[in-house]
């Protein structure tokens, strides 16, 4: 029982920044999960971290959406352009060693981190933004806040694609990554982004997961157990850290994700190192 509390706290934890930052939580999870169970080989790690990410995005997409925060369109659009990268990075990881899946993964969220770091500025892009073949957004949140914004729907399509890849192979829904993108390529609004991220990857997530559970990288035993215990408290997390994300700039939502991604990044590399 005891164990299932603190699965349940942890679960809460990352659902409450997950859905702040818009990256369902899947790349606190995936490190955290990687040290506290060594005997778990990556596959197990990314299906688990997936089920978790469902979970979270999906609490925290019912919660934006009464916001009117998600672009539904764009949302729909990422999804399906991610589905089928997220399936060969779930079949992939099945084949990849615990270590080598290690140093990608850290990479990764290293090189996000470091991209968001030596911007000069963070700003999340309010006015229209005009380009030959672009779809045209405009969202009224229920504050009455107005976004202006751009979908270069071929640039988008083809950056989804990557992430859907990345998500099936890292459990990390992608929205890590994809937040970061959206905000400095596609120039979307921090806070239409993060709500767009969690709506597109809760579909995602739950495609990659249902490969995962196919193919035997979640057993419906103990892992899927401890998944359940984390994504309750998940639910819980990402509606609580929806409802606080409005109240957040969006220049303390980027620094926050870039600084946490480079510490998760060192902290894997030093423990995989130790071990």
């Amino acid at each position: 029982m005891l164990e299932a509390l603190l699965l349940v706290v942890l679960g809460l934890g990352v659902g409450v920044f997950g859905a702040i930052v818009g990256a369902g939580g899947g790349f606190l999870l995936v490190p955290i999960l990687l040290v506290a169970y060594p005997d778990r080989d990556a596959a197990t790690v990314t299906a688990m971290s997936l089920s978790v990410v469902f979970a979270n995005a999906t609490s925290g997409a019912v919660a934006f959406a009464w916001q009117r925060r998600i672009d539904y369109r764009t949302g729909l659009w990422w999804a399906l352009a991610a589905i089928p990268g997220a399936i060969g990075g779930a079949l992939l990881v099945g084949v990849i060693p615990r270590g080598a899946f290690v140093i990608v993964f850290a990479v990764a969220l290293a090189a996000v981190a470091t991209h968001l770091i030596v911007r000069r500025e963070f700003r999340g892009y309010r006015d229209p933004i005009t380009g030959r073949g672009a779809v045209s957004r405009r969202i009224r949140d229920r504050s009455g806040q107005n976004f202006f914004y751009t979908f270069r729907l071929w640039q988008g399509l083809s950056i989804a694609g990557v992430m859907g890849f990345l998500s099936g192979l890292l459990g990390a829904g992608g929205g890590v990554l994809q937040v970061p993108l959206m905000t400095v390529i596609l120039r979307f609004p921090v806070h239409i982004a993060t709500a767009t991220s969690q709506f597109a990857y809760a579909i995602v997530a739950l495609e990659a997961a249902t490969v995962h559970l196919v193919s035997g990288g979640l057993e419906p035993g103990t892992d899927l157990a401890d998944a359940g215990w984390i994504a309750g408290g998940a639910v819980v997390g990402a509606q609580v850290g929806a409802r606080i994300a409005p109240r957040v700039r969006d220049t303390l939502i980027l620094r926050a994700l870039s600084a946490v991604l480079l510490l998760v990044a060192v902290w894997l590399v030093a423990d995989t190192f130790a071990r």
